[in-house]
């Protein structure tokens, strides 16, 4: 997971350190997709920074020279491949002269192979990435047609669909070259990528971002061009309307990789719905505890929408908390539809309903399952909490959850949102077309949960030493011990497992002694008097039992997971700050994850 970011300004006077501000200020947003290192070019030079760098070494640059046009790159990483190191920052160049940069999200499964192809052409490497290949790719391109060809006519635009016809796998590409001053060109395949455009005159809308005459910011129309792996870093620069010709490739390894203009990928530029205040943290000290307290506002916008569908089977598919939202949300959707969902090794065929769930949208896996349902002939469902991401775009319906933008690395808010929307789903398949006004109610007068926040406190002060931690849930709970579980996991660097507490005696009970804490986690609904009964088997086993007492709101059973998950979300996040651990910025964990 990475995060990359791309600024030109065309006919808009800047000086240098106000396009250095704008690339740091678009990192920053960006952060949360990556933070082990951090990278950006400005003319023809690439500078190395560590994360959150608030500063470059200005030695060799005049920060006040000013440019009407000039286009510059940048990129957070998360390492994937290679340690986070200097070296395996990004940009990454095409050797020492770095005629050819390129940033990078996603991964290019084939790397090895055209780095020994590379090598053995006399390139050297100097990092571990799997993004080296391109630069140097790009270069061998361009030599060789130069070569061939005696002159200097090979176009920008060229060169990069060449490089493109090679590469295998997901990605988001920005390149920018010393060989074509003022350009840059940016590709996808199966990562995100957004474009932002900025003091658009109805004239200059007309003109294509990429064609091979002199770079459109010749012609005197003042914009200015933002492009980034996620809507937050476009969002504080442009939420303008217009219109913009993307060119398409055609990737067909018998042909010539080439760009074509069809009408179909003419694209109306689309207002971000997004305020700047969606992605700042206000009053509170981290992203997450923000977006816990965030919840009760998100799930009344969520409630907002209506679903309904008619299939022979409903598939869940989502990783993470997405995962753990479905699997919350299947009981529901078993208890009030009778549909059984419990085979999961099934084939999909024409008659299923399979529906995707994702946070960012984007998550490979998911997104593999997508295709492959869409190749079966299932209809494809999507609840998402980004409106342009992969599976918006891909699913023949869905919901958009409205949860907000949610810029902590633990989901929390949108977790919540999933589960409702998965309710509503099964309401409806179940003949119940109305998400009536009481359990809205209900669901939303949970804000009672969040007064907890120092009783969690509290309670994780005895926890603070602890390795790891047990949860056992049961019925419509055992989603919740999963995700609790994988919040203290993801946040606090504490081991710790969810349980299905009628598993206990298959094995986990083998764990319990007088040290290691257990949470169980037991409401009062048709699986209280059995959890009771756990209860009472672990006090024989001398287990040292962390009991949380709590006065819930009365909501459905099948509604119990939005509520209850918030004192295990609180927890998380108050175990994490006292024990001294980045709430922002969890071990190798970024928000969402691009690649398989």
């Amino acid at each position: 997971m990475r995060g990359i970011f791309a600024y030109l300004n065309c006919s808009v006077g800047r000086e240098r350190s106000d396009i250095i501000q704008v690339l740091f200020n678009g990192l920053r947003r960006l952060e949360y997709r990556g933070y082990d290192s951090t990278g950006i070019s400005v003319d023809a030079s690439s500078v190395s920074l560590p994360p959150l760098a608030s500063e470059v070494d200005a030695t060799d640059l005049n920060l006040e020279e000013s440019f009407l046009t000039h286009a510059r790159i940048a990129h957070t990483r998360w390492a994937t491949h290679g340690e986070p190191a200097p070296r395996n920052s990004h940009p990454r160049g095409s050797g020492a002269e770095n005629e050819f940069l390129v940033v990078h999200n996603g991964v290019i499964t084939n790397h090895e192979v055209l780095k020994q192809t590379l090598i053995r052409l006399g390139f050297t490497f100097e990092s571990d990435t799997n993004t080296e290949v391109i630069p140097k790719l790009a270069k061998y391109v361009f030599d060789k047609s130069n070569e061939d060809s005696g002159d200097m006519t090979m176009t920008f635009s060229r060169v990069v669909p060449e490089v493109m016809r090679h590469l295998e796998g997901a990605y988001a590409l920005i390149f920018k070259s010393q060989h074509y001053p003022n350009e840059l060109i940016a590709c996808k395949h199966g990562s995100p990528l957004l474009l932002g455009v900025k003091k658009l005159t109805e004239e200059s809308s007309k003109d294509s971002l990429f064609h091979d005459d002199k770079y459109p910011s010749q012609n005197g129309n003042p914009r200015e061009l933002f492009l980034s792996s996620d809507a937050n870093a476009l969002v504080e620069h442009t939420r303008e309307d217009g219109g913009v010709s993307i060119l398409k490739f055609d990737g067909d390894k018998g042909k010539c990789g080439v760009l074509s203009r069809p009408a179909s990928v003419q694209c109306a530029l689309s207002v971000l719905k997004m305020e700047i205040e969606q992605i700042n943290k206000g009053n509170y000290k981290h992203y997450m505890q923000k977006e816990i307290h965030e919840q009760p506002e998100s799930l009344t916008t969520t409630m907002r929408g209506q679903t309904y569908t008619r299939s022979q089977r409903i598939v869940f598919i989502g990783c993470g908390p997405s995962y753990d939202a479905a699997v919350a949300a299947r009981p529901i959707l078993e208890e009030l539809s009778g549909n059984d969902l419990l085979d999961h090794q099934g084939p999909i065929y024409r008659e299923d309903t399979a529906v995707f769930v994702g946070q960012s949208g984007e998550t490979a896996d998911t997104l593999h399952a997508l295709e492959y349902a869409l190749q079966n002939g299932a209809l494809c469902v999507g609840i998402t909490n980004t409106f342009d991401s992969a599976i918006a775009r891909n699913t023949h319906c869905g919901v958009h959850i409205n949860a907000g933008a949610e810029i902590g690395v633990a989901s929390t808010k949108a977790y919540t949102s999933q589960i409702v929307v998965m309710a509503m789903l099964a309401f409806a398949s179940g003949g119940d077309t109305t998400f009536n006004e009481a359990r809205r109610e209900a669901i939303i007068d949970y804000k009672v949960m969040l007064k907890l926040d120092q009783e969690m406190k509290d309670l994780v002060k005895l926890l603070i030493a602890e390795q790891s931690i047990l949860m056992f849930g049961r019925g419509y709970d055992y989603a919740t011990a999963l995700e609790g579980s994988l919040k203290v996991k993801e946040v606090a660097l504490m081991h710790s497992e969810g349980i299905l507490a009628g598993e206990m005696k298959h094995g986990p009970l083998a764990l319990v002694d007088e040290i290691l804490p257990i949470v169980v986690i037991a409401t009062h609904d048709a699986c209280f008097s059995k959890q009771q009964s756990v209860i009472q088997q672990l006090r024989a086993c001398k287990g040292r039992l962390t009991v949380i007492v709590i006065e819930v709101p009365q909501v459905e059973g099948c509604l119990q997971p939005v509520v209850n998950i918030v004192p295990l979300q609180l927890l998380a996040y108050h175990l994490t700050v006292l024990r001294g651990y980045n709430v922002y910025q969890p071990r190798n964990l970024a928000n969402s994850m691009t690649t398989k």
